[in-house]
């Protein structure tokens, strides 16, 4: 290649070449180097003349689009934070990660059961079914236990809960209700309510033979019921004694009863405290069975002709009748007499159990509201602890309303009987829920309940009809939700509004 076509290429001025190729003069060759040199600067100025278009254009693209702050949007409910998120660096195992990641939500129970609100993290709907989560497994116990400060919102739900099981062929038992509001309830849906009290004329007669399911053959319905009747007798006794009988009491009592049976087929409180005060002289040819039996004698002439007399010294005036969707004992007018209410809770307890172990009765929610008043008597708990160990045989979903789960610790002395039989009812309920408590009372929910701090925290702040749900091993926050029919059913602030 000569100089001349190095120069073309290359586009550089070499003074020492005069004459271009084929003699081209050096003027030409000027120019057209010149010309080139031009063509070469309008392209890059085109060039960057387009790139700053470009430019511009996205500027202006970008100035026009609306982006969402750093902060979050404008206003009182669009969720801004004071500042960025940061979190620290954290190195763990996919297993650890999984539980304690905050940005997954709980997946929920499923659709099959009743509406209960919304479950506030995930934002879907919260249902729920006892017995449709132990078909699932979820669950191996279906007792519930449900504590919250006054005004929280938990009668509401308790009330919300067993009436919206109503259509899915659910019945409801109130064994006991001390202050009356279930009542309405159980008209409103139906059922019945029985009120009792000392100015009444109802009358519950303790050794009525109770509700008799269609299979139980004679012989044994007759054993059923002389059990029964011993069982309930010994039951009232201790409610009134306020201790254990000892054995020549249940004797005494053993006698007087089968005397009773034989002379009347139906018979009535009055008949079993005059036998056990003046037994007949066949069994007490040597007079001890009266002394054995004067302190029970007593006790239970109380019922009958003392300060709790009649409510149990006459043949019952109401009938238990299972088939109804709700039944409620309505204990108002007797709450502020603890002995009555012992004794009027420890009778219904016992008509009530005929009826629950039908295995034709179907699945029933069985309500225990103001439990701190039922667990303070040994022979009411021990009846709940059993009625609770035996939920699944009988088809039973037991929910207990209390306000705070101290209240369990108020029950007997620290190791004693009554305090093992409280703790039992919590240890056979794997559905707690938990309103909103008050700061003195989170480290006892907490450690009892096994609350991580996370849980601990949220529940001062809990609104009404806000609650913990703690289903086994696993935790929801649900906000409950009433129609306006139920909210005006449900409504206990009517005297205070």
């Amino acid at each position: 290649m000569t100089s001349d076509q190095e120069d073309a290429e290359t586009g550089e001025l070499h003074t020492s070449v005069l004459v271009g190729p084929q003699g081209e003069p050096r003027k030409q060759r000027r120019a057209r180097e010149q010309a080139a040199a031009r063509i070469r600067t309008e392209a890059r100025t085109t060039a960057r003349r387009a790139a700053k278009a470009a430019s511009d254009a996205e500027r202006e693209a970008r100035r026009g689009t609306d982006y969402l702050p750093r902060a979050g949007e404008d206003g009182a409910a669009a969720l801004r934070t004071p500042g960025r998120l940061r979190l620290s660096r954290h190195q763990d195992t996919s297993a650890t990660l999984s539980g304690h990641y905050p940005f997954l939500a709980e997946g929920g129970l499923g659709s099959a059961g009743t509406f209960i609100g919304q479950d506030l993290y995930s934002g879907g709907s919260f249902v729920y079914d006892p017995w449709e989560l132990y078909r699932q497994g979820v669950i191996t116990a279906p007792n519930l236990i449900l504590a919250g400060i006054v005004g929280s919102g938990k009668s509401s739900l308790a009330k919300a809960l067993y009436t919206r099981a109503l259509p899915f062929g659910r019945r409801v038992y109130v064994p006991g209700d001390p202050k009356g509001e279930h009542t309405a309830v159980a008209h409103a849906v139906g059922g019945r309510a029985i009120v009792l009290g000392p100015s009444l004329p109802t009358r519950l007669n303790p050794l009525d033979e109770g509700y008799r399911a269609a299979h139980v053959p004679d012989a044994d319905w007759a054993a059923q019921v002389a059990a029964r009747r011993r069982d309930l007798i010994g039951a009232l006794t201790e409610t009134v004694l306020d201790r254990r009988l000892t054995p020549v009491e249940h004797t005494a009592i053993d006698l007087a009863l089968a005397d009773a049976v034989r002379s009347s087929e139906v018979p009535i409180l009055p008949m079993v405290v005059d036998r056990i005060l003046s037994p007949s002289t066949a069994d007490d040819s040597d007079g001890r069975l009266t002394e054995d039996g004067r302190m029970v004698g007593h006790a239970l002439r109380r019922l009958v002709a003392g300060d709790l007399s009649g409510l149990f010294d006459g043949p019952s005036t109401e009938k238990f009748d299972p088939t109804l969707p709700m039944l409620s004992l309505d204990l108002s007018r007797v709450a502020e007499n603890s002995a009555l209410l012992a004794v009027l809770m420890t009778c219904s307890a016992a008509w009530m159990e005929a009826a629950l172990q039908d295995p034709s009765g179907g699945q029933r929610f069985v309500i225990y509201d103001e439990a701190w008043r039922l667990m303070s008597h040994p022979a009411l708990l021990a009846r709940m602890d059993a009625q609770w160990r035996l939920a699944r045989h009988y088809g039973l979903a037991n929910l207990l309303i209390f306000h705070k789960l101290t209240d369990l610790e108020n029950v007997g002395d620290q190791g004693s009987r009554m305090r093992a039989l409280a703790s039992s009812l919590l240890a056979n309920a794997e559905t707690r829920i938990v309103y909103r408590q008050e700061s003195d009372q989170l480290g006892v929910t907490a450690q009892t309940l096994g609350l991580t701090g996370t849980e601990r925290s949220l529940l001062p702040g809990l609104g009404i009809g806000q609650g913990l749900w703690k289903i086994k091993d696993r935790s929801f926050v649900v906000q409950h939700q009433l129609h306006p029919a139920e909210l005006e059913l449900f409504d206990t602030r009517a005297r205070m509004l």
